[in-house]
């Protein structure tokens, strides 16, 4: 590929219906990396049901804040599934390493981050994750080319106000897309 004709660091990759991986079914993606070298994101709406995070809290601190404590884990993307990220507000800072990513969205994947969350000090909103989603070199590209994805602004509203399940309808919506409209098969006129 020869020159970058799209930047999409801090957007949304949303899964077109006819998505032929089925781990990425229904998925949107936070786009935290996009280059030249290939692409990083993180799943905002697939909940990991086993798995909270006051499981991991407990063990970094005995008394958990009771907020800290309803934070669900969520199923990242499946790439080093056991490395944690943690998305958030932008306002926290990591003492040791955060990442601005977007508009109000920040990306911290140091341990400091569950320690503060573990102590009340961490960000106002924020979102656990294990594993990710990666493309190597023009392939996002390719998948987008080939109706696999769409892609629309990121919002903080989106990523964590929202219910998992409400996530995938409404970034199709931030495009003007009525979800029942979607087809899964793309059609050439």
């Amino acid at each position: 590929m020869t020159g970058q004709t799209m930047e999409l660091t801090g957007k949304l990759l949303v899964a077109m219906p006819g998505m032929g991986d089925t781990r990425f079914a229904h998925s949107v993606i936070y786009l935290s990396a996009h280059s030249e070298q290939g692409a990083m994101g993180l799943m905002v709406n697939k909940p990991a049901p086993e798995l909270r995070l006051s499981d991991v809290l407990d063990q970094l601190v005995d008394d958990t804040p009771p907020q800290a404590k309803s934070l669900a884990v969520h199923f990242g993307g499946p790439v080093e599934t056991g490395r944690g990220f943690v998305l958030h507000s932008d306002e926290y800072r990591s003492a040791l390493e955060t990442l601005r990513v977007g508009d109000g969205i920040a990306l911290t994947a140091t341990r400091d981050i569950l320690e503060d969350i573990a102590t009340g000090k961490g960000p106002e909103r924020a979102q656990l994750m294990l594993g990710y989603a990666g493309w190597g070199p023009g392939q996002l590209e390719g998948e987008i080319a080939q109706n696999g994805w769409l892609t629309c602004e990121a919002s903080p509203e989106v990523i964590f106000d929202l219910p998992d399940s409400e996530k995938w309808a409404a970034a199709l919506k931030t495009l003007g897309i009525d979800p029942l409209g979607l087809s899964a098969s793309a059609g050439h006129a």
